[in-house]
């Protein structure tokens, strides 16, 4: 059985099209984000996202959204073009069909259509699990790290802390993105640094180790260091960190 799908049934991955459709994604960040009215995504940001080069993807099981992911075109300086990956949420029940990688790779497969080479997102570096599958499972890399990118939000995922989030960076042509996403060995170059976070972090520490890996990235990052790989045991998730030319 494939990932993405259960026994008797498939899952299906389609573009978001309509009105109907767009509240739907806004009813899944209340229940995957806990956020309050003031910070949900509303109707028309997707309207205007996928008519202005942007993208909008869900996945349906049986007609029901299950998933989603939307993302922004951007313009980096000297005028180059990327789309900036904003959100992506899974409803609980179904995070283990392998379903945001099923949105990730239909982002991928449309951007190069339109002849883009770059996808960016951010995540919180405290959740190594997700790390893990932006980087080890996608390709993606690191070289910048943001304090507070949000601000507080009232996501009952974020527990009031700073949104400090790093930003994973997908080049989407490269042939390490292409190696790593179709389970080939990909080359990865001499590791210069590590960067370990607790797996179990209690609550009133989450502050504390937040701050202490804030520093070691930005050190890391402004001694022109980039984050390649992510090792998980039981006891942490530690970034690897290497110098790649750009």
């Amino acid at each position: 059985m494939a990932r993405g799908q259960e026994p008797g049934r498939v899952i299906n991955i389609e573009p978001l099209r309509d009105e109907r459709q767009f509240r739907e994604a806004v009813e899944l960040q209340k229940i995957i984000w806990g956020f309050e009215d003031i910070e949900l995504l509303p109707v028309r940001f997707f309207v205007v996202a996928t008519k202005v080069g942007g993208q909008a993807f869900g996945a349906f099981d049986e007609g029901r959204m299950v998933a989603f992911c939307m993302a922004i075109p951007g313009l980096k300086p000297g005028g180059r073009s990327y789309l900036h990956s904003h959100m992506l949420g899974v409803l609980p029940e179904y995070r283990d069909f392998g379903l945001g990688r099923r949105l990730k790779l239909r982002q991928r497969e449309e951007a190069i259509a339109a002849g883009i080479e770059l996808i960016e997102w951010t995540f919180d570096p405290l959740e190594t699990k997700n790390a893990y599958f932006n980087i080890e499972r996608l390709g993606a890399t690191v070289r910048r790290y943001v304090r507070n990118q949000y601000g507080t939000t009232t996501s009952h995922l974020h527990g009031g802390l700073p949104t400090d989030r790093c930003t994973a960076e997908w080049w989407i042509r490269s042939e390490r993105v292409r190696k790593i996403i179709n389970g080939e060995p990909a080359e990865r170059p001499p590791v210069k640094a590590r960067i370990a976070v607790p797996a179990a972090i209690r609550d009133e520490d989450r502050r504390n180790v937040q701050a202490e890996i804030a520093d070691q990235f930005e050190a890391a990052f402004d001694a022109g260091l980039t984050v390649v790989g992510v090792e998980r045991t039981p006891e942490a998730g530690t970034y690897l960190l290497a110098e790649v030319n750009q």
